[in-house]
């Protein structure tokens, strides 16, 4: 295969179309998102800590070319040639942050809801608990496998368990426990 033929393959799988259509859908969500943290979200919230516009709270670190400090806006301070630091910038971006945060979490939230919601309505079953990896030897309290017959720490015989039946060799003994067919 050439490789004009290996990149049609490539940008063709499903995952690859998959990706596309996810980040364009990102790229608009993220406007929405940016109108609704500058149109909707901070004006409230400007209102309710004494009329402030967060997008022109700045600090000047830098005067401008003509030596000025004071200005009114950002625009003014970057047309003035003025290095700022634009925290207020930096605050509506956070609030940006936690409204995808809680909107990326309901989705998900929605998603698993729904699945479980089908899963009960397709009558399938929970899933059984899966069988613990490890135990402690009940003689010394050290960590063993859970199928272990034998502790291979202290070399006890442990209780309360099923031989494999494909293991030649291996029987079980009155209280449950496997030893060696003699």
């Amino acid at each position: 295969m050439g490789f004009l033929s290996d990149f049609k393959q490539f940008a063709i799988r499903g995952n690859i179309t998959d990706l596309a259509i996810g980040f364009t859908v990102g790229a608009a969500f993220t406007t929405v998102v940016k109108s609704a943290v500058e149109d909707l979200v901070m004006p409230p919230v400007g209102l309710l800590v004494g009329n402030v516009d967060f997008t022109q709270r700045f600090i000047v670190l830098r005067p401008g070319n003509d030596g000025q400090t004071v200005f009114d806006t950002v625009a003014q301070a970057k047309a003035a040639g003025a290095v700022t630091l634009n925290y207020g910038s930096f605050i509506n971006h956070c609030i940006a942050l936690m409204v995808v945060a809680l909107v990326m979490f309901l989705v998900v939230r929605l998603i698993q809801r729904l699945e479980r919601q089908m899963e009960v309505e397709a009558g399938g079953e929970t899933s059984a608990p899966e069988e613990p990896v490890n135990k402690k030897c009940p003689f010394c309290l050290e960590t063993i496998a859970f199928k272990a017959v034998r502790c291979p720490s202290c070399t006890s015989e442990l209780e309360g368990f099923r031989a494999r039946r494909d293991k030649p060799g291996v029987a079980l003994n009155e209280m449950g426990a496997a030893t060696r067919a003699e």
